[in-house]
């Protein structure tokens, strides 16, 4: 297995967990910029991109810069070696959604010029790049609409909510929940998003596919959760609103279903407290 990474979001320890393994190869490297020759694989992983909105927002340029040039290198190396590749795309594609739950046939309500374009735009986009190269170079491609992914290892200060709310509720900080909370989440623990990539990859289907938990929790629910597994004092704050901040978000599974053989199998309350502990293991 061969990793790479150019460590623009996570911290150069971040795949130490990995290093000892027999077969592991890490290498650092901007996605953006041609891949370095390496051993012919069988399957392409496309997970790069900054994902957070701090993130994103931080690096709009390179965000995009990945979307297109990153998903064109990564492309190439399928190209090259035969092999299947899965992009992974983003719930983000349908914006603000009006239709509930999103399916994959819904062409979503997506602000182009907004403060999360850069990150919307560029996974539609890579989402149209790897359909092309399928169309034109008969490329065996995948994309896999991922929704709200979490779990151990996300960076505390990352900006999303389960990070966010796991700190403030373990440092018995005041869990701030941006509007009124009644904006809901699709959360999706990382064990159940690796499964179903998994399967994408052993399968010809071409998707679009959801990749999700189809139980739509409000954010103040999230919230209120997390305090409770944490045994917490924290008190909730109420702050202003994000600006385009999509308000309902919970996928139509029913393709993954019926193609993939998969659902997600971890409770989200589960989910919560083995990611709660991580972070405590982590000090926070």
């Amino acid at each position: 297995m061969i990793a790479v990474d150019d460590l623009s979001t996570s911290a150069p320890s971040a795949d130490a967990w990995l290093s000892g393994h027999r077969g592991y190869q890490f290498i650092r490297h901007d996605i953006t910029c041609p891949l370095p020759d390496m051993p012919a694989v069988d399957t392409v992983f496309h997970l790069a991109s900054p994902a957070s909105p701090l993130d994103y927002q931080r690096m709009p340029v390179q965000t995009l810069r990945t979307g297109a040039m990153g998903t064109a290198n990564a492309l190439d190396v399928a190209d090259r070696c035969g092999a299947r590749f899965v992009l992974a795309s983003t719930s983000e594609v349908y914006g603000d959604p009006l239709e509930h739950p999103q399916r994959e046939t819904y062409w979503g309500n997506v602000n182009p010029v907004g403060p999360r374009s850069m990150y919307d735009e560029s996974k539609r986009f890579a989402e149209a790049l790897t359909s092309a190269y399928r169309g034109e170079r008969s490329t065996d491609t995948a994309i896999a609409r991922l929704f709200n992914t979490y779990g151990p290892r996300m960076r505390g200060n990352d900006g999303r909510i389960v990070p966010t709310f796991c700190r403030q509720a373990l440092a018995g900080e005041p869990i701030t929940v941006h509007g009124t909370g009644r904006q809901t989440r699709s959360l999706c623990y990382v064990d159940d998003t690796v499964e179903a990539l998994l399967a994408l990859a052993r399968t010809d289907c071409a998707g679009p596919i959801n990749i999700g938990n189809p139980r739509e929790l409000s954010v103040l629910e999230i919230a209120e959760t997390i305090r409770d597994l944490a045994d917490s004092d924290s008190p909730i704050r109420f702050v202003p609103a994000v600006a385009d901040d999509p308000q309902r978000r919970c996928p139509d599974i029913t393709e993954a279903h019926q193609k993939l053989g998969w659902q997600p199998a971890v409770d989200c309350r589960q989910g919560l407290a083995d990611t709660l502990e991580w972070f405590a293991q982590q000090g926070f």
